[in-house]
């Protein structure tokens, strides 16, 4: 129904903001991402929007990119996932680190939203990883995210990679820093020279 809404802030809060237009004020469920992007009283912004439909309500949420938009429609596409699970897992991870927790089958990174346990994240990138993998959805294609896919599938990467996620950190963020080495590299070398990468 609504593509995009632009219109000076009127009000905002931890989730919302409201964007006046032609006398009318709309109110924009959205993500701490868009909120820092947007919400300062006065200032005009442009939302890309969803309109929800339910029997007892119209709720629209509004996206500071076309990305993060897709990025929501992708997820309420997951049977379990809602609007408000959604908007929990695009505030703690932008598009781009979304994509790359899905490829890299990284659950850890998802549970970190709210309201998002470790049986949910595991059915979003069972049913998503595919899409992602194939291009459909998302910037899968980006050179990083390919690199940390890689990353999780081959030999010493892999183990590398696998090591460092024993030692706390998130799947996504060891593949990523495995990624930009050599994977020819002994086990050890990689996870030594991932750390220091991680450590800056």
């Amino acid at each position: 129904m609504f593509y995009s809404i632009t219109g000076k802030v009127v009000y905002f809060d931890a989730q919302s903001v409201a964007l006046e237009t032609g006398g009318v004020a709309f109110h924009c469920n959205t993500t701490r991402t868009t909120l820092q992007k947007v919400a300062e009283k006065g200032s005009t912004a442009t939302l890309y929007t969803y309109l929800n439909v339910r029997e007892d309500a119209l709720d629209l949420f509004g996206f500071s990119t076309q990305q993060e938009l897709d990025s929501f429609k992708l997820l309420i596409s997951v049977s379990g996932v809602g609007p408000k699970v959604a908007l929990a897992i695009l505030s703690e991870l932008s598009p781009e680190k979304l994509a790359l927790a899905l490829s890299t089958g990284d659950s850890k990174a998802l549970t970190r939203a709210q309201g998002v346990g470790s049986r949910l994240a595991q059915r979003v990138i069972l049913e998503l990883k595919d899409k992602v993998a194939k291009g459909l959805v998302l910037p899968a294609d980006s050179p990083e995210i390919e690199a940390a896919g890689r990353a999780s599938a081959d030999g010493n990467a892999s183990e590398a990679v696998s090591a460092l996620s024993m030692l706390g950190y998130s799947q996504s963020e060891a593949a990523m820093a495995v990624s930009k080495l050599d994977g020819s590299l002994p086990v050890e070398e990689l996870i030594r020279q991932a750390l220091k990468g991680l450590a800056r």
